[in-house]
């Protein structure tokens, strides 16, 4: 009964990308490239090492929470306004993501695997964090919300509470969380300065 939920969670993150992306094609939000591709690697090596390691239904949403991010790396190429210029911070963020990726590809163990997927996410996401509290007009919310649910559905199909089933789901509900509270404050700090 618990896959039903989190089938749930996983259309309803399709809904918020799919708004995301329909901003994106528009040019109104303007996604990081660095971070949606880095957003889009990790979990699914993520998710394929939790599959691995025995996680079965837990693993959907960690999947989605790669697939989605995907949908909108390629959006980002649609309308040539719609991504974010990148700095040189992006690309030093971009680096240790991947530098994170390449030390698990070392291991080989799925517990290393999810762990440095979850860094290499960590680091994916900085840059987009931070955009999202100075340019929180070049962010939509919609995305980090359905994100936040699916990653919340993940707890109604854990099996054994391991490492393995609860690392990348609580680092997503935090991660989803910051990004809400970013561009939420970022528009109350430009509300207030007005």
């Amino acid at each position: 009964m618990f896959q039903y939920i989190v089938l749930i969670g996983a259309v309803v993150q399709l809904v918020g990308i799919y708004v995301y992306i329909r901003a994106t094609v528009r040019g109104e939000t303007k996604p990081n490239r660095v971070t949606w591709l880095m957003w889009s690697v990790a979990p699914l090596i993520g998710s394929v090492a939790a599959f691995s390691d025995g996680v079965r239904w837990a693993a959907l949403p960690v999947f989605m929470s790669g697939f989605a991010p995907l949908l909108v790396f390629i959006a980002s190429f649609v309308n040539p306004k719609s991504f974010w210029k990148l700095e040189k911070f992006d690309y030093i963020c971009g680096a240790c993501s991947i530098l994170a990726l390449v030390l698990w590809g070392i291991t080989k163990e799925p517990l290393i695997a999810i762990i440095f997927s979850i860094a290499s996410d960590g680091f994916a996401a900085v840059p987009t964090i931070i955009k999202s509290w100075k340019h929180p007009d070049s962010e939509s919310v919609e995305a980090y919300t359905t994100g936040l649910f699916n990653s919340l559905t993940s707890f109604f199909a854990l099996r054994t509470f391991g490492i393995s089933e609860l690392a990348f789901p609580i680092y997503l509900v935090l991660v989803n969380s910051s990004l809400i509270a970013a561009v939420y404050k970022g528009r109350l700090k430009k509300i207030i300065a007005k």
